[in-house]
C-alpha cells in the first residue's frame, strides 16, 4: 500500500531505517564515535571545501575519528556535480576497509554521500553505513533521494530506501560557522519540504502531515528569531528539529516527487546556480496560492493557518492564499531574494523553466499556462 487518502482519511507510513537522531551543543563530541557501525568501522568524509578550508569542523571530526579515519573529500561542489562524484567514488572504491561514509554540509555533501553509496553496491554489492553532520537546513538527510547534477547542467538522481542515512547529529556549535544568509534559505527549503509534504497525496495523515504543521510553525517563528540573534543555539537547534520534521517523515513508501514548487526549484536551480534554497524563497509562496484553487491542496495548506498565528476564515481556498501571502512576507522580512534579479536568467528561459518543471509544451494542458504566468512573475 502505497496511498495515503484524506476522505475516508487512511493511509500507511513505512519508516526509513535511521537509527539515531541526536541534537544539541557538542552533539559531534559526544556521540560521533559511539555512532559507529563496529569497533573496527574505517570511515570515510565527504564535504565541501568551504567547510575543510574555512572552518576548523572537518579536522575536528578527523580528530575524533583518529585511527579510524579513512579519508576525506572535499571538493564537492553546489548541486553535486557528477565529475566530484566519481573522483570520490574511485577514492572509496580503493579502500576495501571503509564501510562508513560521514557527510559534513548541507544537501550537496550529504546528497553526494548517498550516490557514492549507490554507486559502490552497483558496483560490489555492499551499501555504506551513512552518519550525517549537517551544516544547513536543506533537510537532506531525511531522504532515500540522492540528487546531482549532469556534465549537461541538468540535476537528476537516484532512490532506494537504503539511502537514507542511519545516523544523524545535529549539532549547534557546528551551525554557527554556516552563513546566515544560507541558513535562513535553507531553512525557507524545509518550509518549503513541509508544505508541500502537508498537501502530497500519498503522505500519511500520521507522522507526516501532524508534523509538518508543527515544522512549518516553528519555522516560521524562530527563522526570525534566528535573524534577529544568530548565535542563539536554542533557536538553531530548534530550527534544525524543524528540519527534520519538515521532511523526516515522508516514509519510504510516498510516491513521486514532493509537489511543484520542488519541480520549479529544480529546473531554477542547478541550470542556472541558483542555490536550492533561494529557489525555494521564489517559488513556495507563489505555488501556495496557485494549488490554493486546488480544493484537496487547499484544504491541507489551511490546516496551517492557526499554526501561523492567524484566524480561520472557513474558506480553505482563502485561507490557503493568505499561507502563501504570509510565506512571500517571511521571504522579504529575512532579506532573502523573492525574483531572479540577481540571477543570470533571461526572459528567453520562461519556456524552458516551464516546461522542466512541468513535463508539458505551450498548449498541451492547462498547468503550463498557470506555471508559465508564475515563472514570469519572477522577473
Amino acid at each position: 500500500m502505497t496511498d495515503a487518502t484524506s476522505h475516508p482519511l487512511s493511509g500507511l507510513w513505512q519508516p526509513t531505517h535511521l537509527q539515531k537522531l541526536f541534537y544539541g551543543p557538542k552533539t559531534v563530541e559526544n556521540h560521533l564515535s559511539d555512532s559507529l557501525p563496529t569497533s573496527s568501522s574505517k570511515a570515510f568524509i565527504i564535504t565541501g571545501k568551504s567547510l575543510a578550508t574555512k572552518t576548523p569542523l572537518v579536522r575536528q571530526v578527523e580528530s575524533l575519528l583518529s585511527s579510524k579515519h579513512a579519508g576525506t573529500f572535499s571538493k564537492i561542489g553546489e548541486h553535486a556535480p557528477v565529475a566530484d562524484l566519481d573522483e570520490a567514488t574511485e577514492l572509496v572504491l580503493k579502500d576495501e576497509s571503509i564501510d562508513t561514509v560521514i557527510s559534513i554540509g548541507g544537501g550537496s555533501p550529504i546528497d553526494s554521500s548517498k550516490a557514492i553509496s549507490y554507486r559502490l553496491h552497483e558496483k560490489n554489492g555492499k551499501w555504506l553505513y551513512h552518519i550525517t553532520i549537517p551544516t544547513t537546513l536543506s533537510a537532506s538527510e531525511c531522504t532515500m533521494m540522492a540528487g546531482f547534477t549532469e556534465s549537461s547542467g541538468v540535476k537528476t538522481g537516484v532512490r532506494d530506501a537504503e539511502l537514507a542515512p542511519h545516523v544523524v547529529l545535529y549539532d549547534s556549535e557546528f551551525a554557527l560557522h554556516s552563513p546566515e544568509r544560507l541558513w535562513m534559505s535553507t531553512g525557507m527549503r524545509a518550509m518549503d519540504h513541509a508544505i508541500e509534504l502537508l498537501y502530497h497525496p500519498t503522505a500519511s495523515e500520521m507522522p507526516a502531515r501532524w508534523v509538518c504543521l508543527q515544522a512549518a510553525a516553528t519555522l516560521f517563528e524562530n527563522l526570525v528569531k534566528y535573524k534577529n540573534n544568530p548565535k542563539d543555539e536554542d533557536t538553531i537547534t530548534k530550527l534544525q528539529l524543524a528540519a527534520f520534521a519538515s521532511l523526516g517523515f515522508l516514509g519510504t513508501n510516498l510516491k513521486g516527487g514532493l509537489g511543484l514548487s520542488h519541480a520549479l526549484g529544480y529546473a531554477l536551480g542547478s541550470p542556472y546556480s541558483i542555490p536550492h534554497g533561494i529557489t525555494s524563497c521564489l517559488t513556495l509562496g507563489h505555488v501556495v496560492k496557485l494549488k490554493a484553487s486546488d480544493p484537496a491542496a487547499a484544504e491541507q495548506v489551511a490546516r496551517l493557518i492557526p499554526f501561523i498565528g492567524e484566524t480561520s476564515s472557513g474558506n480553505a481556498k482563502k485561507d490557503a492564499e493568505k499561507v502563501g501571502d504570509k510565506i512571500l512576507g517571511l521571504v522579504k522580512e529575512l532579506g532573502l531574494d523573492h525574483d531572479l534579479r540577481n540571477y543570470k536568467v533571461g526572459r528567453d528561459q520562461i519556456p524552458i523553466i516551464t516546461q522542466r518543471a512541468t513535463g508539458q509544451k505551450e498548449g498541451e494542458g492547462e498547468l503550463y499556462g498557470k506555471v508559465e504566468d508564475l515563472v514570469k512573475g519572477l522577473f
